[in-house]
Parts: structure tokens; C-alpha cells; sequence
């Protein structure tokens, strides 16, 4: 089964022309970032592996896309979370339902120390949001297919842009891409990311884009309810509210009347939506 080589779709959004590279229609299961990060254990044999440990936010994409990866491995999988909101415990929705459907062993606590100086030669411990420097291997795979379109579109001034959790996508398309790769940082700060980028690479990094308003991760914002909608409408794209929307404000600070071609990254995590559209229309629908 092909999990590469999404489609390339040119969209109108504000007036303002940007083609999007479709990596949420990878594969229905095993699509977006997370997909070409984890890639290198998709399609290469483990023999000794049969457990994958791995940690993170009780709704990450990560999270989903490597339970997808072990059932599709039969590898066991432990994740470890920090917190579990009782409602979620109760009710469960989006990424979190849907991983333990797929065989998930969750565990609410602090992720041990010990387990990343794992001896254990049967489990495979994967950092948090997939920062390693395996995900080099599919996000190179991604780096080929969008020179071969903009080779095959003669297209020579083109601008890269996708909002950053860790920024390992990123990063490592700006080290196997000739074009400028442009990010912004959607998890922590700049300077977060930038200490992101050096941990597995220390030069070569992404440009960093900021906004003048300072946002905290997973909290809901009116304005990226507003352009979620906005880009509904206009494109018939469905886009990820935690890093999407704020990375869609970006695009229309900076490129607006720009004479590069801009290709904007959809990474997917379209499951996580469910339980923040839930929040949303809670918040926002209600007094309006």
C-alpha cells in the first residue's frame, strides 16, 4: 500500500493563490506528518521489536499515528500522558478513542526517565511528537516529490510553509529541499523551537515566523475558529485547528501579494478536531 506522493491542490484563500500539498490524503489511517515521520519503521523490518513506548498529550496525532503503525506492526504500544481530562476518561473522542481502538495501552503518568536509556533490545521508545532522527527518512521522501512537481511545473521561486509542533518536519525539509522552508512556531515560542531544530540538526535551520499576539497551545482562540471556518468556506479544506489556524494567520500576514509560489503543508491531525470543534462551538457558538 502507498502511504507517499499526495496530491497537489492550487486553492484561492483571501485572494491570495497558494497550492497545498495534500499529505492529510496519504492514506486514511496513516496520513499527515506523522506518517512521514514514522515512515522509517513503516517500511523497514524489526524482527526483534514488539513493543513501541512513546508519550504526549491524551489527544496527539502522534499518538493515533503510532497506534495505526503498531497494529499495522502487531507491536504492543504503551503511551504514557501526564494528565487525562475525566470528561475525555468518559467520553472518549478523536485521536484518544480512536488509538485505543486500535490497541493502546495508556499510562497516566510522567513518562520514566530511565525508559529513553532503554536496554530493552524488544521495545523501541519514541520521543514525544516523533523529534528523532529516523523521521529523516520518510520527510526526505516528501523533500523528492515536491521538487519533482515544482521541476515538472517550472516553478524556481517557491516559499515552503508549515506551522511547527517540534519542528522536525520542518527541519529536515529544509535540509533536502533547495527552496526556503518558512515555519512558525505553534507549541512553544521561537526560542523553544529553535532549541527544537538544534537537537537533531545544528545548522541549516527553517525560517521562524511570529505574530505580535502571543498564544498558548490547545487554548481555543476566536480568530482560529474564525479563519477554520473561513477556509472551510473558501477552499472546501478541512484544516487542523491547533496548528492550521495559526499557521493560516501567518500566511496571511506575511504572503499576502506575494511573488513567490507558495506551497503550504497540510500535515493532517484532522482527528483532533472533533473534541476541539466540541470546545469551540461551546465557547463561541453559543453567544453568537
Amino acid at each position: 500500500m502507498d502511504y507517499t506522493n499526495s496530491p497537489i491542490q492550487k486553492i484561492t484563500f483571501n485572494n491570495q493563490e497558494v497550492f497545498i500539498k495534500r499529505d492529510d490524503l496519504l492514506h486514511k489511517d496513516f496520513s499527515g506528518n506523522k506518517a512521514r515521520k514514522f515512515f522509517y519503521f513503516l517500511k523497514n523490518d524489526f524482527d526483534n521489536i514488539t513493543k513501541v513506548i512513546s508519550s504526549g498529550s491524551s489527544q496527539s496525532n502522534a499518538m493515533y499515528s503510532l497506534s495505526v503503525l503498531c497494529k499495522l506492526k502487531n507491536w504492543e504500544f504503551d503511551y504514557y500522558v501526564d494528565h487525562i481530562a475525566p470528561f475525555i476518561k468518559t467520553n472518549p473522542v478523536g485521536n484518544y478513542k480512536e488509538a485505543l481502538k486500535n490497541g493502546m495501552s495508556i499510562i497516566e503518568k510522567q513518562i520514566p526517565e530511565e525508559l529513553f536509556q532503554n536496554k530493552d533490545k524488544n521495545t523501541l521508545v519514541i520521543p514525544e511528537g516523533g523529534a528523532l532522527k529516523e523521521a529523516a527518512y520518510g520527510i526526505k521522501i516528501l523533500a523528492d516529490e515536491i521538487i519533482n512537481w515544482a521541476v515538472d511545473a517550472n516553478i524556481k521561486d517557491l516559499k515552503i510553509f508549515l506551522p511547527s509542533g517540534t519542528g522536525t518536519t520542518a527541519l529536515y525539509l529544509q535540509k533536502y529541499l533547495p527552496f526556503e522552508v518558512i515555519t512558525c512556531a505553534c507549541v512553544g515560542d521561537e526560542e523553544y523551537l529553535e532549541k527544537q531544530f538544534s537537537f537533531l540538526e545544528k545548522e541549516n535551520h527553517p525560517k521562524i515566523l511570529s505574530l505580535e499576539k502571543k498564544y498558548h497551545f490547545g487554548k481555543p482562540y476566536k480568530e482560529f475558529y474564525e479563519i477554520h471556518k473561513e477556509l472551510k468556506k473558501q477552499t472546501d479544506i478541512e484544516f487542523d485547528l491547533l496548528y492550521d489556524s495559526k499557521g493560516w494567520l501567518c500566511v496571511n500576514k506575511y504572503f499576502d501579494n506575494s511573488k513567490s509560489t507558495i506551497l503550504y503543508i497540510h500535515q493532517g491531525g484532522l482527528l483532533g478536531n472533533i473534541s476541539m470543534l466540541q470546545r469551540y462551538k461551546y465557547k463561541y457558538d453559543k453567544i453568537t
